[in-house]
């Protein structure tokens, strides 16, 4: 990389301008911090585009009283910055259950391990030691992700609001996945099966029965589920219009934050009618997974007691409530159904995350063109004359009159 200075001396606390590669970028310090922010591409002799000296001269002068006009950061801890993006956050909307996990991470994790130092006292270092301590405490990488991507929105929110100057987190790796965390895992038909039949007959039983065959057969979240009201099961049309989502009892729109509709399959619909007719609560606007006594969500925490009983009843591996979202997803995907089209009724935001599915989905013809190779059998295809017979793909370096006949056929 080339870059050249600015000759003329300049006065001290001035700052200095220097161009690399054709990029202005102005320096400057305040105190023992050195502050380097671009300024914009250099002005070609005879063009429009770009900034002259004198119009990167403004800019950096501008950019100086605008930072040196800030509050120090010294003033502002993190915990302040944090509680202050958390407050702002909910006023913009963000979700309940969003913020509650951003304030759990804030507090226990971040704040005990960078304590309350104050925003200008972080740099690159601590935060990779940071990383490094929650990785040696057992937190997995999924979580350590989180917490750095925190603790680099509250620096980008301080930046804007003029409490900091740089944003130490910038440039700092994430800790990889593992391979448990890349890892789907769902149940077979006779898993499925089995993990039913171990359900109880009685009040509860009925519920969570239906509850779990929702899970299975429409792939929604358990929150979506306990949100679910009965107006919202369209019988004639056979689909299920997800429209809430529900978290320790605060409903909400679902994670996606748009609403969409799954099928009704068959079996899963005699399923909630049964459970419509025996439930006490059959008015439109009554929830179809609820508490049989009073009405309201079901209690998280007795979901999850009950269906790991269940579980260990009808002697099926442990897995999670939520990867019976991954059953359906990795029974549709191999059924056929198209990427996009499971993106929808999945809910899935990005694209990206429907497509852990996509090893799951059959490609036609794959398998019978790999038996046709491998047989025996198969027919040598013919070649052109000249060409590799290994890769097909580059000429062979010999005189055409070494070349045989071909073979008639």
């Amino acid at each position: 990389m080339s870059s050249t200075h600015a000759t003329a001396r300049r006065s001290y606390g001035t700052g200095s301008i220097i161009e690399i590669n054709g990029v202005y970028f102005g320096k400057w310090r305040i105190g023992d911090r050195q502050i380097k922010r671009k300024l914009g591409p250099v002005r070609k002799p005879g063009t429009r585009d770009g900034l002259t000296r004198t119009m990167a001269e403004a800019k950096l002068r501008a950019l100086m009283a605008e930072v040196t006009a800030a509050p120090v950061t010294e003033r502002i801890t993190i915990i302040d910055a944090g509680t202050r993006l958390l407050s702002h956050l909910e006023a913009m909307g963000r979700k309940p259950s969003t913020l509650r996990t951003y304030r759990s991470n804030l507090h226990k994790q971040i704040v005990p391990r960078l304590g309350d130092r104050p925003l200008g006292r972080v740099g690159r270092e601590d935060v990779e030691l940071f990383v490094a301590a929650c990785t040696r405490d057992g937190l997995a990488p999924k979580t350590v992700g989180h917490c750095v991507g925190l603790l680099h929105t509250i620096y980008e929110h301080a930046i804007r609001r003029g409490w900091a100057t740089e944003n130490p987190c910038r440039y700092v790796d994430r800790p990889a996945a593992t391979r448990d965390d890349l890892t789907i895992r769902f149940l077979e038909p006779e898993e499925i099966e089995a993990l039913i039949a171990a359900v109880p007959d009685n009040d509860y039983g009925r519920v969570h029965r239906a509850l779990y065959f929702a899970a299975v057969m429409t792939g929604m979240r358990q929150g979506e589920l306990l949100a679910l009201r009965w107006q919202d099961v369209d019988w004639p049309a056979q689909r299920i219009r997800v429209r809430r989502n529900v978290v320790r009892g605060e409903f909400g729109t679902p994670k996606s934050n748009r609403g969409r509709s799954v099928p009704l399959a068959d079996r899963l619909g005699g399923e909630l009618d049964r459970l419509h007719r025996a439930s006490a609560y059959q008015a439109d606007g009554d929830l179809v997974f609820a508490n049989p006594q009073t009405g309201r969500p079901l209690n998280g925490n007795s979901i999850l007691k009950s269906y790991q009983s269940a579980l260990e009843r009808a002697g099926v591996r442990k897995v999670r409530f939520h990867d019976l979202r991954h059953t359906f997803g990795t029974r549709m995907a191999a059924a056929g159904v198209p990427m996009r089209t499971l993106q929808e009724w999945m809910g899935h935001r990005d694209y990206k995350t429907t497509m852990i599915y996509a090893d799951y989905a059959p490609s036609a013809g794959e398998v019978d063109l790999v038996n046709g190779v491998f047989s025996g059998t198969q027919r040598e295809p013919t070649r052109r004359a000249g060409t590799n017979p290994s890769t097909n793909l580059r000429p062979n370096r010999v005189n055409s009159d070494q070349l045989e006949p071909s073979k008639p056929q």
